[in-house]
């Protein structure tokens, strides 16, 4: 364990806290009613550590093992109101029933809550989600303009709904593939790229760019470029602004982050990695556009090289195939299907193999990653954090990072790190897992 004295001022969290939601489809009203149905006393918030989760604090033996909930401030569930943008004037309610996630049992009690959910008008351009459309959609002359609107909602909704503190979690979709260009390297050129309406600047950026001028914490879900540019990420820090994303890790790539580091640890070679899904959601109609199963494919592709680190030991893992395909799949709806076929070496060279089938339910995955990250951007905020939090990076696929610091991907150092964090905002021991004092303190 590492030794800490003090503990960081982390202001109350009196009040009420909005939840501000750029999407509302599957992910979002299905986090929306999980939260309503808690509130009322039905249902667990299974998945979520801000809610189950726990959280040992000095050694072993002490055997205190709290909830984090009751370790951590966290906003209490009750006070919390939500608000959103989308392409479609469907309110919560209504997205619910499209989107087929959650059974009747789920909506029926909460039905009041979710119809008062109605979307605001969204920033959308069909050149960067080509397979969507909707009349939802604000108008103005330039991209500076559509932030100002933005920046206007996120004011109105503040007031309407009398709220203390905003954060706010991107849920929409998959944008088309960008690489970083000269207008997203610093503040000053993004802002007169802004107004100049330049071509590389996206919808998700705009929405970035206005909640960190309102000074909202923002979380990107989704595997766009937008947070994780130079420009954004710096307005961040200069407006002292907590961000985190990228791409919630919830299916697939969320069981490779669990496999691939017991395969290191125990350096069993790997020469391929095969990954197939099909999905039927509005997610899966979005990545069978080539340009956006782009963006996602960087964002999945990254994570086994970071893991095995190919570099350091080339004999087991420099020349391992790793493929990832998406098929849109109309009759699936929300419930994903994941194979994987990993061709695997051991002791002498001799083959084996591992496949894995994961049926999965990708909004019911993901839900709790919202709630969580909502939780632990108000508490970041709250603590006086700003600029990349990268202890969030347990629930992203693609962790943003300080410049040229890799990123994590391993989950459970990942954990380490989330509950370290957590530890240290409270003035707790940081555990390191060594545990030599249980053996040899009685021999000093």
């Amino acid at each position: 364990m590492t030794e800490q004295s003090t503990k960081v001022h982390v202001k109350p969290a009196d009040g009420r806290l909005g939840v501000l939601l750029p999407g509302l489809g599957a992910v979002s009203t299905t986090f929306i009613a999980g939260i309503e149905n808690f509130k009322k006393g039905l249902g667990q918030p299974i998945g979520s550590l801000a809610e189950m989760g726990t959280i040992r604090l000095g050694k072993r033996t002490d055997n205190r093992v709290p909830k984090i909930r009751e370790f951590v401030p966290l906003a209490p569930l009750n006070p919390i109101v939500f608000g959103a943008w989308d392409i479609h004037e469907e309110n919560a309610w209504q997205a619910a029933k499209r989107a087929s996630v959650l059974r009747d049992e789920h909506l029926d009690p909460i039905r009041h809550e979710l119809e008062q959910v109605r979307p605001m008008k969204a920033v959308f351009d069909k050149e960067w989600v080509r397979r969507l459309d909707g009349p939802n959609v604000k108008t103005a002359e330039s991209k500076y303009a559509l932030a100002q609107m933005l920046m206007d909602d996120i004011q109105r909704f503040r007031e309407d709904n009398r709220c203390d503190r905003l954060v706010s979690v991107w849920c929409g979709s998959t944008e088309v593939h960008t690489d970083i260009t000269d207008v997203h390297l610093d503040p000053d050129r993004f802002e007169a790229g802004l107004k100049s309406n330049h071509p590389a600047i996206s919808p998700s950026m705009i929405y970035a760019y206005a909640h960190i001028m309102a000074g909202v914490p923002y979380a990107n879900g989704a595997p766009n470029l937008a947070l994780d540019t130079p420009a954004l990420a710096q307005l961040a820090t200069d407006k002292r602004v907590p961000i985190a994303g990228k791409d919630f890790k919830t299916g697939q790539t969320l069981m490779k982050t669990i496999l691939a580091p017991g395969l290191r640890a125990r350096l069993i070679g790997v020469n391929g990695w095969y990954s197939t899904n099909i999905l039927g959601n509005r997610d899966g109609e979005v990545l069978d556009d080539p340009g956006s199963f782009k963006s996602k494919e960087v964002s999945k592709l990254g994570v086994l090289e970071t893991i095995l680190q190919p570099e350091l030991q080339p004999e087991l893992y420099g020349k391992i195939h790793h493929k990832v395909r998406i098929d849109y799949y109309p009759p699936r709806g929300d419930n994903k299907e994941g194979w994987d076929n990993i061709d695997i070496f051991g002791w002498l060279g001799y083959p084996m193999q591992i496949k894995i089938n994961f049926l999965c339910r990708d909004s019911i995955l993901a839900a709790p990653v919202v709630h969580d990250l909502a939780m632990f951007l108000d508490l970041a905020n709250r603590a006086g954090f700003f600029g990349i939090q990268e202890w969030l990076s347990f629930y992203f696929k693609s962790p943003q990072t300080k410049p040229g610091l890799y990123p994590e991907h391993d989950l459970f150092v990942q954990k380490t790190k989330f509950k370290n964090t957590l530890r240290y905002i409270m003035g707790e021991e940081l555990i390191t897992h060594l545990g030599l004092d249980y053996y040899y303190a009685d021999q000093k």
